[in-house]
């Protein structure tokens, strides 16, 4: 294998004392929450569910002046 060089070089103190910790562990983070429904779906059902009242008012109303023109 070829050496790579370092920017940096390694110290080591020639008093005191040197801790390692190659102890791995797992860190748990709060969990992130996803939306079941994105904003846009959610705009878009409620875009469909006013279309669909409108329309039943409509009809509604053509109903009413069917019954009155009788």
């Amino acid at each position: 294998m070829a050496e790579v060089k370092s920017m940096f070089r390694e110290v080591l103190p020639k008093q005191g004392q040197l801790s390692v910790e190659d102890i791995t562990t797992m860190v748990l983070c709060k969990p992130k929450l996803l939306p079941l429904k994105s904003l846009t779906m959610e705009k878009l059902e409620k875009m469909q569910q006013a279309a669909q009242e409108t329309i039943r008012q409509q009809e509604m109303a053509e109903k009413d002046q069917k019954q009155m023109t009788r």
